[in-house]
């Protein structure tokens, strides 16, 4: 699991190369029922194998940060819960390059279906296991800048990492001495035309010793 690159970054989560996780499992979104444009809305947490998609954890709070989310303030657990925004101010499922492809992204405090909103709300995610290790892609990037928070399932935080520049990108963590207890993340983000996420992997190989 890249317990090297850990190691030596000396923080409790490490950016690594995505290439270099075992990672088992991945969400691509691109079997959800989405729209071009606005997206498709969702104003309730979205519940898929192995991982559910929300906005923030209970006990965190959300204030606006011009037209961008700003989750503050800690989480409360046990157990981590996963709460969804308000209506419009959730998530969505975005048709990006075409049919195929389906991104998720948050609607910030302008609400859906407004530009000003689109890919500038939080997006929390809450793994049905705890995780040493995940990675997953940013897309719409504009050089602005993200921040991912990653919590224990107690709700309490382990680090928060800023990310960017960013483009079209993929990330790739993995948590000091390979410890297993990232049991969620939120993600925000300051760049002008907002973020998608996409593809998110994790799931370490089974042990077989």
């Amino acid at each position: 699991m890249c317990t090297q690159a850990a190691a030596e970054c000396g923080t409790p989560v490490c950016v690594v190369n995505p290439d270099s996780l075992a990672l088992t499992r991945i969400i691509t979104f691109d079997d959800q029922q989405a729209s071009f444009g606005p997206g498709r809305p969702l104003d309730t947490v979205l519940a898929l194998s192995g991982a559910a998609f929300g906005e923030r954890f209970s006990g965190q709070g959300l204030t606006a940060n011009g037209t961008h989310d700003q989750v503050r303030g800690a989480a409360l657990g046990p157990p981590l819960v996963l709460m969804a925004g308000n209506e419009g101010q959730n998530l969505a499922l975005v048709h990006m390059g075409g049919a195929a492809r389906v991104v998720l992204l948050g609607y910030g405090p302008a609400g859906f279906p407004k530009r000003d909103a689109q890919g500038e709300g939080a997006i929390a995610v809450m793994f049905d296991r705890d995780q040493p290790a995940l990675a997953f892609d940013l897309r719409g990037g504009e050089g602005g800048m993200a921040q991912v928070q990653f919590l224990r399932r107690d709700g309490s935080s382990i680090t928060a990492l800023q990310l960017g520049p960013l483009g079209e990108d993929t990330f790739g963590f993995t948590r000091m001495g390979g410890m297993a207890d990232i049991a969620g993340f939120v993600l925000t983000n300051i760049d002008i035309q907002g973020l998608a996420i996409d593809n998110l992997r994790f799931g370490p190989p089974p042990d077989l010793g």
